[in-house]
């Protein structure tokens, strides 16, 4: 048994991460400040884990000695995270470095969830792990994106200069049960709009693409990831190479909620990604990872959960 935090234990990610844990029979601390997490979404391990309501930009309580870290404390929707970019900026900057701090302190590895927004609206496509990014450092998603890389430099420069075990995913656009209704995801939007009958919204003409992860697939990536060799530190890319225009997303959406609905087309937003798919040759080869579960059965899971919620 290990002793385990993970901040950002209450959100989407965070939940389905400690499900595993405990189902290993690890002892796990969960941190959280509820900005975008919800206590329903661990309502049914509460007695089974340590929560503290916390904001990891602020110092931290003292919390013990740590086995591991998984870091996911950091709103991951555009709506979410440009509604205070300052506050963003500074959980992926200060959180990071009173993290890494607690894991130099006790010799813990530490798991730092990133993101393939550190690729930007990228012109190398697919996205390798060698891939530097075109990112606008000053656009309205710089926050998150910037934040995230900034992250990934504190991590390595750690690692370097400490000898800190580090492991760092970059995260493709994921999905399943626990996704908030109302984060502006686009697997989210489509459902719930669909399940309620209204027009589903595209943004530009729809021909954009994604490459979707089901939740499953990417807590067994973060896994893996933790328990690979202290030389194994990433970045590793995990999502699910399928690659999908908006278009053929709402088609799937329809199907399984049963209901055809006209789209509403709205300008495209400002510097959001015009394609998205990852190249998971390093997760093959390092983690022996790959996902599962094909979009329409991770779809027809995640509106059987807004159903049940309805």
């Amino acid at each position: 048994m290990k002793r385990i935090l993970v901040t950002g234990g209450a959100g989407f990610l965070g939940s389905h991460l400690i499900d595993r844990l405990l189902e290993q029979g690890h002892e796990i601390v969960c941190v959280d400040n509820l900005l975008t997490g919800s206590l329903k979404n661990i309502e049914h391990v509460v007695d089974a884990i340590t929560f503290i309501q916390h904001d990891i930009t602020e110092p931290l309580p003292e919390l013990g000695m740590f086995d591991d870290i998984y870091n996911l404390a950091c709103p991951a929707s555009p709506v979410h995270y440009q509604a205070n970019p300052i506050h963003t900026f500074k959980t992926s900057i200060l959180g990071v470095l009173q993290l890494l701090e607690l894991a130099k302190k006790y010799g813990a590895r530490i798991l730092q969830a990133s993101t393939s927004e550190v690729y930007g609206d990228p012109i190398v496509h697919p996205q390798p792990e060698e891939y530097w990014g075109h990112v606008n450092p000053i656009g309205i998603r710089s926050c998150y994106d910037e934040g995230k890389r900034g992250a990934e430099t504190l991590l390595f420069d750690y690692a370097r200069m400490y000898d800190v075990p580090i492991k760092v995913v970059r995260i493709f656009n994921t999905y399943g049960p626990r996704m908030d209704a109302r984060d502006g995801r686009v697997v989210s939007n489509f459902i719930v709009q669909s399940l309620q009958d209204k027009p589903l919204t595209v943004y530009g003409d729809g021909q954009q693409t994604r490459s979707f992860c089901y939740v499953d697939d990417l807590i067994e990536g973060f896994l893996r990831m933790m328990e690979s060799p202290k030389e194994v530190t990433g970045p590793i890319n995990l999502g699910n190479p399928d690659e999908f225009t908006m278009l053929e997303l709402a088609e799937k959406v329809m199907k399984w909620t049963q209901n055809t609905t006209e789209l509403k087309f709205l300008p495209l937003p400002e510097d959001d990604p015009k394609q998205r798919k990852p190249v998971i040759d390093e997760a093959k080869r390092l983690l022996n990872w790959s996902p599962k579960v094909r979009l329409d059965e991770g779809i027809q899971k995640t509106v059987q959960y807004f159903k049940d919620r309805s």
